[in-house]
């Protein structure tokens, strides 16, 4: 048994008072037992992507950058894992990622947002390029951990990927608004029922210049149900991951052996078609 945390806090417009915040929140969470810890999508800043503004660029950083090396002493220290999603510089653009460090305060990599959207208040395309690091599992000391940022987790093709790639439990930061919370319960739900694993989704909350972040983070096991779950208001989110639960439900629901990959070719044929028309469109 392993415990997981999510920490379901509020940002302010100042990165390093976020980062302060984050850090105390972690100190609780390690406090309880947690081994694996993960923060909201782009914890450390305020929610920039509201609006399109250049000199939100400036608040990109990179795994160099003030956020990383910060908490890359802080797991070294409580030898603990942590999952921070950042607004990462590349070296030729930038990104909604989440870097993941190791508790022995190595950074193991990052996962690239791939599926961005483009909405009011979520300007998303302004700042972040598409993914370019396909869908990295990461072998953490504790479990073998995959990541879906928000909008990628309606996007069942990736969490499935991860999963036959040895992914035993899937985190999913977001920055959710409004009453959408039952679509995100299900279809987070569904993920981890076919896949055979467990999701923990941690959403930002609190209210910021445009919108009102409304929490609500949880933790799903393989079979669907909600183990753990939160209100509005901010705090830790304590899940117990049972990779056994895992083995268990793959045995009773066995969806990886009743697979049939050769079928799904047609699928794949589509796209191509669809892109190779897409890109003869933009050709003329």
């Amino acid at each position: 048994m392993i415990k997981v945390a999510g920490i379901q806090m509020s940002s302010g417009p100042i990165k390093e008072e976020n980062i302060k915040k984050a850090l105390r929140m972690a100190e609780v969470a390690v406090g309880k037992g947690a081994k694996i810890i993960c923060f909201p999508e782009l914890f450390n800043t305020h929610f920039f992507p509201c609006a399109q503004e250049e000199e939100n660029f400036e608040l990109a950083e990179d795994r160099n950058g003030e956020t990383v090396t910060t908490f890359s002493r802080f797991c070294k220290e409580k030898e603990v894992v942590a999952i921070l999603p950042i607004f990462e510089k590349g070296r030729d653009s930038h990104y909604n990622s989440a870097f993941v460090i190791d508790a022995d305060g190595r950074v193991l990599g990052s996962y690239r947002k791939i599926h961005i959207p483009q909405l009011p208040l979520w300007e998303e395309r302004f700042y972040f390029s598409e993914g370019n690091l396909g869908f990295p599992v990461f072998n953490t000391k504790y479990a073998k951990i995959g990541i879906q940022i928000s909008w990628d987790n309606f996007f069942p093709e990736g969490s499935r990927i991860l999963t036959l790639k040895g992914a035993e439990i899937i985190f999913s930061p977001t920055s959710n608004a409004y009453d959408t919370h039952p679509k995100w319960l299900t279809v987070i739900t569904a993920n981890a029922i076919v896949n055979n694993l467990h999701i923990m989704r941690v959403n930002r909350v609190g209210r910021e210049e445009k919108q009102e972040f409304y929490g609500r983070s949880f933790f799903v096991s393989p079979e669907g149900e909600v183990l753990a779950e939160m209100g509005k208001d901010e705090g830790i989110l304590i899940g117990s991951f049972y990779r056994e639960l895992n083995d268990l439900t793959r045995r009773d629901w066995n969806f990886f052996r009743d697979r049939r990959p050769l079928a799904y070719l047609e699928l794949l044929g589509m796209d191509i078609i669809s892109l190779i028309a897409e890109r003869l469109r933009d050709e003329r």
